[in-house]
């Protein structure tokens, strides 16, 4: 089937609610690595150990800037809308007392995602950041393990992120959202 056919198919869509329904009916397994995109339940790469890693050093890297600041959250749900509830490597979202126990973060409460990517940076950079700027998260960084790069996308105007760079040798980086607040990523690909 070509491209231009499997696009011109109609695709049942379901809401947040009913991703969790499927869950609860064990329509998903328990411990399937899938998150809902635009109405859709994508699979989630598996985590290799350069992937989880990099993850883990970034981790302990936020850990330590962020302190008192804002919440970490590591492979846990951000709730942008009806239809998507995607699962970033890391978010850095504002503090709040109950730690988000009555309910998952939601883009306005999401001051940074941080998507490490190893074989999936085209799917990141194409669908995941599109949909992170129309939620108006104000700031996405890719995490490239394969290229050993990383991708920062800032500066949000009408739903799109007008400053994007990269960089092999990435330093000591500010979180904009997060005035005097800076992440040393000096040795993340070393």
């Amino acid at each position: 089937m070509s491209a231009v056919m499997n696009d011109r198919l109609s695709r049942h869509r379901i809401t947040v609610e009913e991703y969790y329904r499927m869950a609860e009916v064990e329509l998903l397994a328990p411990d399937a690595r899938v998150e809902l995109i635009e109405g859709e339940v994508i699979d989630m790469a598996p985590i290799g150990s350069s992937h989880g890693g990099t993850a883990a050093q970034l981790t302990r890297l936020f850990v330590w800037a962020l302190r008192d600041e804002a919440h970490l959250r590591v492979e846990l749900p951000i709730r942008l809308d009806e239809s998507s509830e995607p699962q970033p490597d890391l978010a850095v979202v504002l503090s709040r007392d109950d730690f988000y126990k009555t309910r998952h973060p939601t883009a306005a409460d999401t001051l940074l995602v941080v998507e490490v990517s190893h074989s999936r940076i085209q799917y990141d950079r194409e669908v995941k950041v599109p949909l992170y700027a129309r939620h108006g998260i104000p700031e996405v960084w890719i995490v490239d393990v394969e290229h050993g790069e990383l991708h920062v996308h800032r500066s949000l105007a009408t739903g799109v992120y007008s400053d994007v760079s990269f960089t092999a040798n990435p330093g000591v980086t500010a979180i904009t959202a997060l005035p005097g607040v800076a992440v040393d990523l000096s040795g993340l690909f070393a």
